[in-house]
């Protein structure tokens, strides 16, 4: 997988916003204002949420996935080479959910369902 295509994906979840919000080249993903995903400068790799300080742990004892460096304990960083998309695909709308779900109600009923 690359940048471009954790990109696309991204892109697809309804009122996904990118930005660049410390220059540079970084790719962050957000909605409503709230990061659910994050591509730095080295882009082999992307940083997501997960729901809890201890799935983050079991991820990154199974190998699964990394800490993400700067970010809370919550979140893990999942390199891409050789990632399975289906997989990534499916770790990206998670951290998507989580993020979504913590914002408020009525910018939630703004947004259309996640397809």
């Amino acid at each position: 997988m690359t940048r471009d295509d954790i990109n696309a994906i991204c892109a697809t979840f309804p009122g996904a916003e990118l930005s660049d919000p410390w220059g540079g080249g970084h790719d962050a993903w957000k909605i409503g204002g709230k990061m659910f995903a994050s591509i730095g400068v080295k882009g082999d790799g992307v940083s997501v949420k997960t729901p809890d300080v201890e799935t983050a742990a079991l991820l990154i004892e199974v190998g699964a996935a990394e800490k993400a460096p700067y970010f809370h304990r919550s979140w893990v960083r999942v390199q891409w080479e050789g990632a399975d998309p289906a997989e990534m695909a499916d770790r990206l709308a998670q951290s998507y959910d989580i993020v979504r779900n913590g914002l408020t109600k009525k910018f939630q009923a703004t947004l259309a369902p996640r397809a």
